[in-house]
């Protein structure tokens, strides 16, 4: 073909720059600065529309006292905003923040007035500080660890029953709490309705409920009762309901009592004690570790000291000699003769006085049921000083006669000494 040999078309070549030809700004550059142009709009459509809002609260005023821009007005170098003119962007920020501000006040305002709520002014409140404290006491957690409570059964199960104490929630007592010994049936103790005192025992759980107890409480009460009755002193008449290696047991103010085997009159056969009443007194009263010792011997002990004064003459034997004084047996009970009270003379040595087994007549100077303590005196029989040492019998045989005028002198000493 007669076109076959011709030549094929040859791609154009860009014509090369030279090296001093001006190089037109990239594409990038350009976009950039577009996009900056479009974001400096927005802000300044943005400002406008909150000028719009505000323009309906309070017109605002420059800090130098010139009117701010009209409505629609754009800030920029054209419009000549500079700091010369006294309007800064500074001033503008601010307008906006008030503007934030106004349209935060009244978008609450609007939330008020939907859900019915009334402005109100601080005074408008008649809230005193009586009213105030009276709102904390009704609000009060009911129910911390130790503290006495009262209210009525509400509820019976088989692990427990809920009384209302006046808490959000009502307090629960386990059935192991419900009281002191064996309970058979929870609903016939504890009918509903039916008013109680309790113990908290533990505080309030998450749903507010307590763990409350009449039996620690019985429990309370009755150590309150043995701390009162150890102070009297008293002889105690308890029942024998149990016995073991050391001893036997019974039951005192609902409390287990222990008498050991050393504290009864007959302790070598202390099983067959069971069953039995015995007259008792205290030996050891601790509700920290809740023990409870009696003794039926210190018991024996207490009745003869409460047939004994002081001032009384009584008559007994030496037990035995120390080197401080002789201990008198008195029937049961023993008292201590110092060696500073059995004359008002000079003795070398006590052997010159008595001897163990020797009867003796003595007046009671000291009593101390307590501890079991009876302090004797012989110095106050004597005539002149030194009269036992030297005439011991004619002291003895006068002691009833001689012991009137010395109760006259012990009265007199105790009245003196209580003044």
């Amino acid at each position: 073909m007669a076109g076959s040999d011709s030549p094929k078309p040859q791609k154009a070549t860009p014509p090369r720059l030279s090296a001093n030809s001006p190089r037109k700004p990239l594409q990038v550059m350009h976009i950039s600065k577009k996009n900056e142009e479009l974001q400096d709009e927005k802000k300044t459509n943005d400002l406008n529309i909150n000028q719009q809002n505000a323009s309906s609260i309070s017109p605002p005023t420059s800090p130098k006292g010139i009117t701010p821009p009209l409505k629609g007005f754009v800030p920029s170098e054209k419009n000549g905003l500079d700091p010369e003119m006294g309007i800064t962007m500074e001033d503008l920020l601010g307008q906006e923040e008030k503007i934030n501000e106004a349209n935060l006040s009244r978008e609450r305002q609007n939330d008020q007035n939907q859900l019915g709520f009334a402005s109100r002014s601080v005074d408008d409140f008649d809230f005193d500080e009586d009213e105030f404290l009276a709102a904390l006491d009704q609000n009060e957690p009911i129910g911390n660890t130790g503290e006495i409570a009262k209210g009525k059964v509400i509820g019976v199960e088989s692990d427990g029953i809920y009384v209302d104490i006046g808490g959000k929630a009502p307090g629960f007592m386990p059935k192991k709490e419900c009281g002191l010994g064996v309970i058979t049936s929870l609903k016939e103790k504890f009918p509903k309705g039916l008013e109680v005192e309790v113990l908290v025992t533990r505080e309030q759980n998450a749903d507010g409920m307590v763990t409350i107890s009449c039996r620690a409480l019985a429990l309370r009460k009755s150590w309150e009762n043995v701390k009162s009755l150890e102070k009297e002193g008293k002889v105690l008449q308890v029942k024998i309901n149990g016995f073991n290696r050391g001893g036997v047991t019974c039951d005192l103010e609902g409390l287990r009592g222990f008498i050991p085997r050393s504290q009864l009159q007959e302790g070598d056969k202390h099983e067959s004690l069971v069953g039995k009443t015995l007259g008792v007194t205290f030996l050891e009263v601790n509700p920290d570790s809740r023990k409870l010792v009696l003794s039926e011997k210190k018991a024996g002990i207490v009745k003869l000291f409460a047939d004994l004064e002081v001032g009384q003459l009584v008559e007994g034997k030496i037990a035995s000699t120390k080197p401080y004084g002789y201990f008198v047996e008195l029937g049961g009970v023993s008292g201590l003769l110092h060696h500073t009270a059995v004359t008002n003379g000079s003795i070398r040595s006590l052997s010159e006085v008595f001897k163990k087994g020797d009867p003796i007549k003595a007046l009671i100077t000291d009593l101390d049921p307590r501890r079991a303590r009876i302090g004797l005196n012989t110095a106050l029989l004597e005539g002149p000083p030194g009269e036992i040492v030297s005439d011991k019998e004619k002291v003895m045989s006068e002691a009833k006669e001689r012991a009137v005028k010395a109760q006259t002198i012990i009265k007199n000493k105790d009245i003196s000494s209580s003044e």
